[in-house]
């Protein structure tokens, strides 16, 4: 077997057991782009939330550590704190993309709608240079109902349109998210992602 029959086997064997990062990394557009993300950040929050009674006692950077080791796969570089005019909670750059591919979040332990639009306010206004891809906001929810917490925020963001955002949130295919358009300082109109990741863990009955 020749180099080129090696390396054209080990795409297969990728393609067959992990299809979403094959998507991810051959990507031709920036919608392709982000709708190949979206079931790798599902699977992270689902490793989360699934161990929400483990990580019960972790603050919001041991949760967005675990977060970002989740989201580390090849051709992917996932950092913590990272410099874009401060500290970013969570930068993702997707490695040898041109144009460039990076993604810049900003995370949250919930503590109702006005501290998740903090999160909105630091991303945009300090943080993003506008040469990312669709930002994010996640909100870690250890409260119950986080279906009702994310409408609610969703409303008051479509009536108060906030930090420049041009119209009503718009659906993502992800459980408990929406997606906002904001028009940015650098003059073009950016996307933010606002996800939630329920932490909630019940207490047990006395």
């Amino acid at each position: 077997m020749n180099k080129n029959e090696s390396f054209l086997a080990l795409m297969e064997r990728i393609q067959q057991k992990a299809p979403e990062y094959v998507s991810l990394l051959t990507a031709n557009s920036l919608d392709e782009f982000e709708s190949a993300f979206l079931p790798i950040l599902e699977r992270a929050l689902n490793g989360l939330e699934a161990n929400s009674k483990n990580y019960a006692q972790l603050k919001e950077e041991g949760l967005t550590a675990v977060l970002a080791q989740a989201l580390s796969i090849p051709g992917f570089s996932v950092m913590q704190e990272a410099n874009s005019n401060g500290h970013v909670d969570i930068t993702i750059v997707a490695d040898h993309c041109m144009p460039m591919r990076k993604k810049l979040g900003e995370a949250k332990v919930w503590d109702g709608t006005g501290w998740h639009l903090k999160g909105v306010e630091q991303l945009l206004s300090k943080y993003t240079t506008g040469r990312e891809t669709r930002g994010l906001v996640i909100s870690y929810v250890r409260t119950a109902d986080i279906a009702g917490l994310f409408k609610k925020l969703r409303e008051r963001m479509d009536e108060e349109l906030p930090h420049q955002q041009q119209k009503p949130a718009s659906d993502l295919a992800l459980k408990w998210s929406f997606q906002t358009d904001h028009l940015h300082a650098c003059g073009e109109v950016l996307e933010v992602a606002h996800v939630g990741c329920n932490m909630f863990v019940n207490a047990p009955k006395a």
